[in-house]
């Protein structure tokens, strides 16, 4: 299968799930995301998809496939890249949701194919629950399962990578609850990695669905909101500060509200 092959139905899968999480959320939510197209210095460019709704406070659904050159810092930190060679493709789909809701978690995935003189894939999930999360023991058992489908050792190595990204070493706390976290995923067979992938985002659009709509009604105090609030300070630290996406979009000339989408709309510190 040609490389160019491989980069386009990775992208048409993207922007297929794009689709069905906009029409789920939508559905449940009763606003419409407002959607705004850009275009990439380098070339391509992407769809930004946000919402400001009644069960989700603030969220984001975007798409990009994108080309050009690394600058020449990011030579040598990307797999693939080179002086002699700094192009690079790459396409992806990363939703950002903080509902409005402190019972329900703020919900964070992403996957991505990138084409250097390389290629593999990325992403993962990841929640951030102000209070305590019922369903977090069904959630890591539903990731064991999935991962275990493709590589008995998928889920222990993940879920400690996610574990360990998702940190604030200053602050020695967790952004959140965990969940799985992959780069440089290429074992030489691209179909299965693909699929692997794919069912990622699959596991993600119905948890999306199942917790929105189990605990969307649930009353809530204007205490457990400031914990909310205070919790998402956190949020804001990690991805201003660690997040590689952030870094990778600016390093590359990515849209600015794109990159920035995962922001909360409104966060406290002490």
């Amino acid at each position: 299968m040609k490389v160019n092959e491989n980069f386009n139905i990775a992208e048409q899968s993207f922007k297929n799930l794009r689709n069905e999480l906009v029409e789920e959320i939508s559905k449940i939510d009763g606003n419409s995301f407002e959607m705004t197209e850009w275009n990439h210095q380098g070339g391509g460019g992407g769809i930004i998809s946000k919402i400001r709704g009644s069960v989700i406070e603030k969220g984001g659904v975007n798409i990009s496939s994108v080309s050009g050159k690394f600058k020449n810092e990011m030579i040598g930190k990307i797999p693939g890249t080179s002086n002699e060679n700094p192009n690079y493709l790459a396409t992806g789909i990363s939703v950002v949701l903080h509902p409005l809701s402190p019972k329900i978690p703020s919900m964070h995935f992403n996957t991505r194919f990138l084409k250097t003189s390389n290629e593999w894939f990325g992403g993962g999930m990841d929640l951030t629950p102000a209070l305590e999360f019922e369903d977090n023991t069904t959630y890591h058992q539903g990731l064991k399962s999935l991962c275990d489908h493709y590589d008995s050792t998928y889920y222990d190595k993940f879920s400690k990578w996610c574990n360990e990204y998702f940190f604030l070493h200053y602050r020695k706390e967790p952004r959140g609850i965990g969940g799985i976290f992959f780069d440089n995923l290429n074992t030489n067979n691209w179909v299965e990695d693909f699929e692997f992938v794919k069912e990622v985002g699959v596991y993600f659009k119905n948890f999306v669905k199942k917790t929105l709509l189990k605990l969307k009604d649930l009353e809530w105090t204007k205490e457990e909101k400031e914990i909310q609030l205070k919790k998402r300070s956190r949020y804001v630290e990690f991805n201003l500060l660690h997040d590689r996406g952030t870094k990778f979009g600016l390093e590359t000339g990515g849209n600015i509200d794109a990159i920035l989408m995962s922001m909360p709309p409104l966060a406290k510190w002490e």
